[in-house]
């Protein structure tokens, strides 16, 4: 990353593959969850191209990934989410880099996320239920604290807050749908990210489990 210095990366976190979505195991296989962890991890790195992006990860595999794609890697092993994510900024910080935009890897649907950039300040866009934090773009020098998981989007509205950082929410419905769960499943169907034989399972699984 040395010289790459911009005003703003796009820094995505990744999860190992072999132990993404595992709360879709009850209607896909563990290949299936791979495939579609890759898929839409992939997805998400296209949406900000012509962007600098980096990865972060504790997996060789999701690295070799990434390295495929010509993005750079940020190695942080062991850590949750928010830590990966405290990790990356900090990277990006001491390389020069003035804001982070972070995106999670699975949002099927992103689609040109440059204009979440550009604000002077914290710009937050939620889940669809409004609990989660799907992407943030935060200044790397504003010591942020990042809170990911449930009610993830209120905490770091309160942090935008308590650090005194003017803050823009951006409702994206296409940013706003993330798979973590079966029913999200319903965002996907019909498209690349799930093979014919793989919804039919699927959507059979989910149907029992609604009974």
């Amino acid at each position: 990353m040395a010289g790459q210095s911009s005003a703003c990366w796009v820094l995505v976190p990744v999860k190992a593959f072999s132990r993404a979505k595992l709360r879709l195991a009850s209607v896909l296989s563990a290949g299936e969850r791979k495939e579609l962890a890759i898929a839409m991890a992939t997805t998400v790195v296209e949406a900000a191209r012509p962007m600098p992006i980096a990865v972060v990860c504790d997996d060789a595999e999701v690295a070799t990934w990434a390295e495929g794609l010509g993005v750079a890697v940020i190695w942080s092993p062991g850590g949750d989410l928010s830590t990966a994510v405290q990790d990356g900024v900090t990277h990006l910080a001491s390389a020069g880099v003035s804001y982070a935009l972070i995106v999670h890897a699975d949002l099927p649907h992103a689609r040109e996320i440059g204009p979440l950039t550009g604000w002077n300040g914290v710009t937050l866009v939620p889940d669809r239920h409004l609990d989660g934090t799907n992407a943030i773009c935060i200044p790397t020098a504003s010591d942020f604290r990042f809170s990911f998981g449930a009610g993830s989007f209120r905490a770091h509205v309160a942090e935008a807050s308590r650090r005194g950082l003017p803050l823009r929410i951006v409702r994206d419905q296409l940013l706003g749908w993330d798979i973590d769960l079966p029913p999200d499943l319903e965002a996907i169907e019909g498209t690349m990210f799930l093979a014919p034989r793989c919804q039919l399972r699927a959507g059979r699984r989910i149907a029992r489990n609604v009974d």
